[in-house]
């Protein structure tokens, strides 16, 4: 991440970002006694604050020194708890090279209950061996929670995962698409690979 993108920017009591919540989810943000909001903002150096009546959320700088950055990623942060992950799963999303990814099904596929639990079914797979497979391979978390599929990844491991979903929701069968992602995260992997051999080896 470009260090002048971190440079506080920010206005305390003016800079604002808005998230809404779902009404079942504004519990798990925030925690047992407020324990998550507490660590959120302590670790993000900004203020939460959150509306139990319409799960609306307001995040915004303690100070001045709060760069922009650290706003994004508490927003990212919320959004993934609204999109049924743990915190403790959510808590990645504060490094620095992990992104939230969100597929919409409704704005896929529409909005039939019977194709919507139907492609659901595809994505989780029995047991959940479809999810933890894509996971496994890709080395992301994956939830599905109402109609929305969220994936929490480096960039380009999330790019992929979101790439073999969105085969499963065309139709494609699961071998294939595993197939698929076995191929591009050899991929991913050497290219990894020889670029932290050249950081390391660059004169």
């Amino acid at each position: 991440m470009n260090n002048d993108f971190k440079q506080p920017t920010v206005t305390p009591g003016m800079t604002r970002l808005y998230v809404r919540v779902p009404l079942d989810r504004v519990g798990v943000l925030i925690g047992e006694k407020g324990s998550v909001l507490r660590e959120l903002e302590k670790r993000m150096n900004v203020r939460v604050v959150v509306d139990g009546r319409d799960g609306t959320v307001v995040i915004e700088p303690l100070s001045p020194a709060t760069p922009v950055y650290n706003m994004l990623k508490t927003r990212d942060f919320i959004r993934a708890i609204a999109a049924g992950f743990s915190p403790e799963r959510a808590w990645r999303l504060l490094e620095e090279d992990q992104i939230l990814v969100l597929i919409d099904l409704k704005e896929v596929i529409g909005d039939s209950p019977n194709h919507l639990m139907r492609i659901k079914g595809r994505i989780i797979g029995e047991g959940g061996k479809a999810r933890k497979n894509i996971e496994s391979m890709t080395g992301t978390y994956i939830n599905v929670y109402d109609d929305i599929v969220a994936i929490i990844g480096d960039y380009e491991s999330a790019q992929v995962a979101r790439e073999a979903i969105e085969m499963l929701i065309q139709g494609r069968q699961h071998s294939t698409v595993y197939k698929y992602l076995d191929k591009v995260m050899r991929e991913v992997k050497r290219r990894k690979m020889s670029n932290l051999w050249l950081k390391e080896f660059k004169p």
